[in-house]
């Protein structure tokens, strides 16, 4: 394994996932039950968008670059907008968060975080940035297999009834990792049912995920959910044209918070052809 998101931080996949991630997290801690979020693939948790890794692909510039200028005015937008300016104020102007420094962010002193992250430097990376916060463990493990250890998630005494799944791997095995995960989520599911479940996706060619949209759509969970951004059209199998989430029970009326929201992005990152998709695969009951 010799993903490194160093490279790719701040495009317009992290954009969407993480504009979805807070709004996940703002939805969780809207009730005072203390909640669990489980990163299966954390990363570094921290990057430089001055750094080299960044520059030499420049992909942030035509995501959280072009958002930053854009500044669409949409409540969830905005929440991430925010997360990005706090996150710079302690860390520097060129700083940009991964998922388990937003998920520090967004949750509050009650909730507890588990972060896996199979590479050794990016672990110890991670491990430090996190080592004075107690609510974060830092697992230098397969996410995946991190399943079967941390759920159902308790701490001490405390056993979480509500919380949260990041699933977000690098596709290196690309269309067979739709496979791993999905075999992943039904144990998250058997394990931890009531749990919201967030499986970030790459998409290239829409059409060749039709298996795995069948596939999700008959998890056993409460719902199914798609929020897909195409920044243009899916028309090429050599590059991402765009990404999508797969959320398993989501929030009450999620789909109507983040349609407007996908729009915005759309509006701010894509290009000819590209397109925002909200999409009950098993609506809710």
């Amino acid at each position: 394994m010799n993903y490194r998101h160093a490279f790719h931080a701040g495009n317009h996949a992290d954009v969407l996932k993480h504009v979805v991630l807070l709004a996940l997290c703002d939805a969780l801690t809207a009730k005072p039950a203390a909640c669990f979020a489980l990163d299966t693939h954390a990363g570094r948790g921290l990057y430089r968008l001055d750094g080299e890794s960044a520059q030499k692909t420049g992909e942030a510039s035509d995501g959280i670059g072009r958002l930053l200028a854009e500044a669409p005015r949409n409540p969830p937008i905005q929440r991430y907008l925010a997360a990005i300016k706090a996150c710079r104020q302690q860390h520097g102007a060129h700083a940009y968060p991964g998922s388990p420094w937003l998920l520090a962010h967004a949750l509050r002193a009650q909730d507890r975080i588990s972060a896996c992250e199979l590479l050794p430097e990016e672990a110890n990376v991670l491990r430090d940035t996190f080592a004075g916060d107690p609510r974060v463990a830092v697992h230098a493990r397969d996410g995946y297999a991190a399943v079967k250890a941390l759920l159902p998630p308790r701490h001490g005494t405390v056993k979480f009834a509500r919380g949260l799944v990041l699933v977000d791997p690098p596709y290196e095995a690309q269309l067979d990792e739709f496979d791993t995960a999905l075999a992943a989520i039904r144990d998250v599911l058997a394990r931890w049912p009531q749990a919201m479940l967030a499986l970030w996706y790459p998409i290239k060619q829409r059409r060749a995920l039709r298996q795995f949209y069948r596939k999700a759509a008959g998890l056993d969970a409460r719902s199914t959910l798609l929020l897909e951004l195409l920044v243009r059209p899916d028309d090429s199998p050599l590059r991402m044209n765009g990404s999508g989430m797969l959320l398993l029970n989501a929030p009450w009326q999620f789909d109507v918070a983040m349609r407007p929201a996908l729009d915005g992005l759309c509006a701010a990152l894509g290009e000819a052809g590209g397109s925002a998709r909200v999409e009950w695969l098993k609506a809710p009951p």
